[in-house]
């Protein structure tokens, strides 16, 4: 019960510490934060491969599937937002 309390407490304050760092952020420098993100993302995406290609039980092998769709449908939304955003910035004729 320990390890949960701890476990629930640091996803708590990644996620205090996430928002104040991402609110703080001039909007010029997110483009590359989206795509320092998206490189995180296939990191995540590579795990899930692994993690749903081991023998151990069907529990394994469902939950590295279901992270392999959410991890690829990260990937491919922040690659569009990452388009989108620097189509914003090319010059119009």
């Amino acid at each position: 019960m320990e390890i949960f309390v701890t476990a629930v407490t640091i996803f708590v304050l990644a996620i205090f510490v996430g928002f104040e760092i991402i609110t703080k952020i001039p909007p010029i420098l997110h483009t590359p934060l989206m795509s320092g993100s998206n490189a995180i993302s296939g990191i995540t995406l590579i795990g899930a491969l692994y993690s749903s290609g081991l023998p151990d039980n069907n529990i394994t092998k469902i939950l590295g599937f279901l992270s392999v769709i959410f991890a690829t449908i990260n990937v491919v939304g922040g690659f569009l937002v990452t388009h989108r955003m620097l189509s914003m910035f090319k010059k119009k004729d």
